[in-house]
């Protein structure tokens, strides 16, 4: 089959969860032997080649801002790909579903993926919000499939707008590095520091995180892994913090990003917006014990594979000390995390179900099917 993805900030992935989603289903897909194009932003990426992994790259101008980058690639993208032979156009964000139509038209078949409910997030004022809620409605009949990556969103999806979706999950490896030349560069030990990773903005709850490890009586360390584009002041207050325990690294992708999975004593988990987190589950993949905030999406991945702490830092500090008292608890919790991901979140997997998704959605209909 020859597909396209877009909607992302495109491969080698250097951002996010829909980057290394995109990565890593596009590079199986290409080893099937399927044809298999990625769309990139010239703001973003850095790679010189035309292809990665076996995949074709294309890359596109941008608006550089953070209410137009998105949807100006996007759009600038779908024209691109109409003049393509692809059979499968797979649209990452439901920010962009509104173009999902267009080459549907041009008939191919056209997929999105929602991911979360993106119009809760603090960074968007009010007409942002309306125009995630609107695509949130469009996504749910101009594309011809739509897939969600958590049962939760799902059920949203079902229960708001009666439209059923396509559920398959996000994935992970479960490969534990051994090398440790990430923590050397920044002067940490193995199974010496708490590890959190996302994007630095208010729904990811990073200030909840610094002001619960504030409270706890430890010699261990706090490495905040991330950074955002558009979120200045809160990157600022986050990284106030006097507590010399905590590192602020940025943003650490690969190799370093796994050392750093791999090694953590603990994994700490605090977004409260989007479907199934990749963070959350790549901890799991490496072994880590994860301390997660209690959403439905979160307790859909991890559940008794994990322990469950409420929006405060106090409860955070208490779950925080509890793990460092009690090893069983710990090792437990990083076995059956380990299980978790073995049995439900194989990327071998997750691409084998969007491969058969393309195929069915592409299967010529008989007369009078609808």
């Amino acid at each position: 089959m020859k597909i396209a993805i877009l909607g992302t900030r495109g491969i080698p992935a250097n951002y996010g969860g829909f980057e290394t989603f995109a990565e890593e289903l596009s590079s199986r897909l290409a080893q099937r032997g399927h044809e298999v194009t990625v769309y990139c932003r010239t703001n973003n990426i850095n790679y010189q080649g035309s292809s990665y992994k076996g995949v074709r790259l294309v890359l596109l101008p941008t608006v550089p801002h953070k209410y137009f980058d998105t949807v100006a690639h996007t759009f600038i993208s779908v024209l691109h790909v109409l003049f393509q032979d692809v059979d499968v156009v797979l649209i990452c964000n439901s920010a962009n579903s509104i173009f999902s139509f267009i080459p549907r038209l041009m008939g191919k078949k056209t997929i999105v993926n929602v991911d979360g409910l993106e119009w809760k997030r603090e960074k968007w004022n009010a007409m942002g919000k309306a125009y995630l809620r609107l695509s949130e409605w469009l996504s749910t009949f101009l594309p011809t499939a739509m897939v969600t990556d958590a049962r939760a969103i799902q059920d949203y999806y079902r229960d708001r707008y009666g439209k059923q979706s396509y559920f398959i999950p996000y994935g992970a490896d479960d490969i534990r590095l051994e090398s440790t030349a990430t923590l050397g560069r920044l002067g940490l030990a193995p199974e010496r520091y708490f590890l959190y990773v996302s994007r630095l903005e208010p729904e990811n709850n990073a200030l909840l995180v610094v002001k619960a490890f504030e409270r706890v009586a430890t010699d261990m360390r706090l490495v905040i892994v991330g950074d955002a584009p558009y979120a200045d002041a809160y990157k600022a207050e986050v990284k106030s913090t006097k507590d010399a325990r905590i590192l602020f690294p940025g943003a650490i992708y690969g190799t370093g990003y796994r050392e750093l999975q791999s090694h953590a004593f603990c994994y700490l988990h605090a977004t409260s917006v989007g479907g199934t987190h990749p963070a959350l589950i790549e901890a799991m993949g490496c072994g880590r014990c994860a301390l997660y905030l209690n959403t439905p999406e979160n307790h859909e991945v991890a559940g008794a594979a994990g322990i469950a702490f409420e929006n405060s830092s106090a409860d955070l500090a208490e779950k925080i000390t509890l793990v460092l008292r009690d090893a069983c608890r710990r090792k437990e919790c990083e076995r059956r995390g380990l299980q978790r991901v073995r049995e439900r979140y194989q990327w071998d997997g997750v691409a084998t179900e969007y491969e058969q998704l393309f195929m069915r959605l592409s299967e010529p209909r008989p007369p009078g099917s609808g």
